[in-house]
């Protein structure tokens, strides 16, 4: 894996940015926090002052859970550079990736892109944070559309492995390659999505969110109750299986079936998309038929299972949720019996 850049720039000091900041910071990459709004000389320090009680703050929140020491976190503060406006732009010459990480409104996007923009090198790179706007829609304000990007990283940034890179047509692939690159070396896991509303994440999540909120006002069940449904089994579950991987291994058939069965009772909301129907129609409903969507007519079907079963029970035994055997807990060891990493094609 290459080192990530020595130097990257956040222009926004709020809560995201503070997380950006961090999250490059513990990579032992040296970071410019600029804050984008012009203050008098007090409250420029008032507002300094406060991010730095939070930057403190977090990097406590690490020290406590044991991801880092009291000497690695006088380092990593060292790192975050907090710059006001005025000397913003001159911390900007040299570096190849600047997040644009100010309030989702479309004045202060224009206003901040504008900015970075014109301090900015030629070939560097824009990458917004934002989690509203399309990549289409800010990449109209910059003066170079190629090298716009949308970098939709997860809350707490510092913590979340995930970012979503999303592209438009005119992003240049050599931007999105770089920034792919930097990110993982920084230890993040970045996947890339095109201009869509809701990116991927935030898309699902509205949806299974509202669908809780909804079970709620119903009287399905309790606050509580549907919380704990959800640490105790559907969390544990999607954190090994992806949501795709999940159909094929149950069969697309059996999604399409309850879907249809549920939309006849709640809504069409249920209804099953058309790939769904697709894929039953032409007999690739998963693991049984060896292609659903992914094709695993190459892999070791075994093997796969034993993977992702594995890693379910150390997801068990981490949460204190593995079953018990006579009364005693099933050995940490039995989660580590397959170690060998088996993966379905596309």
């Amino acid at each position: 894996m290459s080192s990530p850049s020595r130097h990257v720039a956040v222009v926004g000091a709020g809560r995201m940015g503070e997380g950006i900041a961090l999250a490059f910071a513990q990579a032992g990459v040296t970071v410019s926090l600029i804050d984008l709004k012009a203050r008098q000389p007090q409250a420029q320090a008032d507002y300094f002052e406060a991010v730095e009680r939070n930057l403190a703050l977090e990097v406590e929140n690490l020290a406590v859970l044991g991801l880092i020491d009291s000497r690695q976190a006088k380092q990593l503060l060292l790192r975050v550079q907090l710059l006001p406006l005025e000397r913003g732009g001159q911390a900007l010459e040299d570096c190849r990736l600047v997040f644009e990480a100010v309030p989702e409104v479309v004045s202060a996007k224009r206003q901040a892109l504008a900015w970075i923009d014109r301090h900015l090198a030629a070939d560097a790179i824009i990458a917004s944070t934002t989690s509203t706007f399309l990549v289409t829609e800010l990449a109209a304000m910059v003066s170079a559309p190629q090298r716009m990007v949308n970098a939709h990283w997860l809350n707490p940034a510092q913590l979340m492995p995930l970012v979503e890179v999303s592209r438009s047509t005119q992003t240049s692939d050599a931007v999105v390659g770089e920034l792919l690159e930097t990110l993982r070396a920084i230890g993040k896991v970045p996947v890339v999505c095109n201009a869509t509303p809701g990116f991927i994440v935030p898309r699902l999540q509205a949806l299974v969110m509202n669908e809780a909120a909804r079970m709620v006002e119903e009287g399905v069940a309790s606050a509580e109750q549907i919380d704990l449904a959800v640490r105790s089994g559907f969390g544990l579950r999607f954190s090994v299986l992806g949501l795709l991987e999940f159909i094929d291994w149950g069969g697309g058939d059996i999604l399409h079936h309850a879907s249809a069965y549920l939309a006849r009772h709640l809504g069409e909301r249920y209804q099953a998309p058309q790939s769904v129907l697709d894929n039953m129609a032409a007999g690739r409903n998963g693991l049984r038929d060896g292609v659903g969507f992914y094709d695993y007519r190459t892999v070791d079907v075994q093997a796969y299972r034993q993977t992702r079963l594995a890693a379910l029970v150390r997801q068990l035994h981490d949460t204190g949720m593995a079953p018990r055997i006579d009364g005693d807990l099933i050995r940490p060891s039995a989660a580590r019996s397959n170690s060998a990493e088996a993966r379905p094609g596309k």
